[in-house]
């Protein structure tokens, strides 16, 4: 059971604990990801505002200290930086838990309700998928999020997860000759 990190102001369990966090950071940078922005991975958030029809969508890479949004959809320009501390927003949850999370109002939520960025940036629904490693492991998330509540239903979560599993291969799909260069070409 992971252990979470508690708030005595609040009462709440915050952020859980990423026991992954280490093979994460290593599986994020045998693939080249997470140092900067990366084109497809802002296609891939732009295409999810677009279905999901929301003013936000990212694809976050989440490591021990932080999140990185290495893809980006900012409909409404109110996030000048790519970076966010774990404690802020639902990603972390998504990755530790390695399950989709929908939030049709964060609000009905106590352990979310007060998170930084319902106030911040006026967020009030929230759905998104695990980027998952053939290890088992969380790469990250892919997410969209809106300005008001959001009755995403069965279909929302299907359109997230399917979005999280063409990322997914697609990431894959790109490393795969990096990786059997790494390992000493082709096999036979």
């Amino acid at each position: 059971m992971a252990v979470t990190a508690y708030d005595p102001t609040s009462r709440l369990l915050l952020t859980p604990e990423d026991p992954d966090a280490v093979l994460r950071a290593q599986r994020l940078d045998e693939l080249g990801l997470g140092a900067e922005p990366a084109p497809h991975l802002d296609e891939a958030a732009h295409q999810l505002a677009g279905v999901a029809q929301t003013p936000y969508a990212m694809v976050t890479l989440v490591d021990g200290a932080g999140q990185y949004f290495a893809g980006l959809h900012d409909g409404l320009g109110v996030y000048h930086a790519r970076t966010m501390p774990r404690a802020h927003g639902f990603c972390p949850h998504v990755v530790v838990r390695r399950r989709a999370l929908v939030l049709d109002d964060v609000r009905d939520y106590p352990r979310f309700a007060a998170n930084p960025v319902v106030d911040e940036y006026g967020i009030r629904s929230y759905l998104g998928a695990p980027l998952m490693h053939p290890s088992g492991i969380a790469l990250g998330t892919i997410c969209a999020m809106d300005r008001v509540p959001r009755p995403w239903g069965r279909s929302g979560l299907d359109t997230v997860k399917a979005a999280a599993a063409r990322l997914t291969l697609r990431i894959l799909a790109a490393d795969a000759p990096a990786t059997r260069r790494r390992r000493g070409g082709d096999p036979i």
